[in-house]
């Protein structure tokens, strides 16, 4: 039985429509169980292989103790990360055609790369895709996935017919078109039963809202890992209940200051093209144009910010209001 389910297996002809993070795991770990995987992408992304294993940070471990040896790997990471994101900013031209030279040399010179593999915006205007050593470079040279870039003009019950007129056959679609974000999670917030509207309202260090007590939310870096931001959230909260337990209060509520009043409203986020953060920035808080009503996107910087700053800093107000 288990020999005709792989026969029937390798005669499926799957089409992943996307070319995000999810379609770049899906590709190589399908293409040794289907007869054809194809990546159906509307325009490329920026893609970088990275080995698998970090062997230096595996060196460290072995002769380090292992809170020394985390502390160290992740210096280096955040570190030479900042650094690309940095270089992206101020040389763009030059990041995107190492970046281009780099899938050259995965996928040989016959390859299209200017079609499927050069986006038209500059790296990290929106995310880029890593691959771990090369796999999804690996299937599309083997023959078992191929990369298509076009529009779909309908989907048809044995396939999808492309605004070029080509036909894609296939017995399974998946749509990895995409987020839909939501703030918080889509989940409706009042003050004294009046609803909130978060997008009348300035970030307070990306995290907390201007006028709206006890609130604090996680969102990420869209230009480095998540958790970065995540574990930074997270000590701030620790440390914020620590403080209003011993001083009695009840309440912290970011509150913007008369010389904040009239400065420079910004999106969110700034500098960052996708689709599915554009979409949805309408209804997020702005940002202003100092500090602290900055979502950085700066681990650096946000370590002084959200680490190391006092917590009575003269915007965030603690109360203890009667009940």
């Amino acid at each position: 039985h288990r020999g005709d389910r792989r026969k029937r297996q390798m005669c499926i002809r799957v089409v992943v429509i996307g070319s995000g993070a999810t379609a770049m795991t899906l590709i190589p770990a399908m293409a040794e169980k289907t007869a054809s995987i194809t990546m159906l992408q509307r325009s490329p992304t920026y893609v970088v292989s990275s080995p698998a294993e970090d062997r230096l940070a595996n060196i460290t471990r072995k002769y380090l103790p292992d809170m020394l040896a985390y502390n160290l790997t992740r210096f280096r990471k955040t570190l030479l990360q900042g650094l690309l994101y940095r270089r992206t900013r101020k040389q763009p031209e030059k990041v995107k055609q190492w970046l281009l030279g780099m899938v050259r040399e995965s996928l040989g010179d016959d390859y299209d790369v200017d079609t499927h593999f050069t986006p038209n915006y500059n790296p990290w205007d929106q995310r880029m895709c890593l691959v771990p050593d090369g796999d999804l470079f690996d299937a599309i040279k083997s023959g078992k996935a191929t990369v298509v870039t076009d529009h779909v003009e309908r989907i048809r019950a044995t396939g999808i017919t492309l605004k070029s007129g080509a036909e894609l056959e296939a017995d399974i679609i998946v749509t990895s078109t995409g987020l839909e974000l939501q703030l918080l999670g889509g989940t409706t917030f009042s003050i004294d039963g009046a609803p909130i509207d978060f997008s009348k309202t300035y970030t307070y260090k990306g995290m907390m809202y201007s006028g709206i007590p006890n609130l604090l939310q996680t969102f990420g870096y869209v230009n480095a890992s998540w958790t970065l931001r995540a574990d930074l959230n997270a000590e701030y909260a620790c440390r914020l209940l620590n403080h209003m337990d011993a001083t009695g209060m009840r309440q912290c509520t970011p509150t913007l200051r008369p010389e904040d009043q009239q400065m420079q409203s910004r999106p969110w986020i700034d500098d960052f093209t996708s689709g599915y953060m554009t979409r949805a920035l309408h209804l997020f808080p702005r940002q202003g144009d100092h500090a602290p009503w900055e979502n950085t996107q700066d681990y650096k910087r946000d370590k002084k910010l959200i680490r190391h700053a006092a917590l009575e800093d003269g915007v965030l107000i603690f109360s203890t209001p009667l009940s």
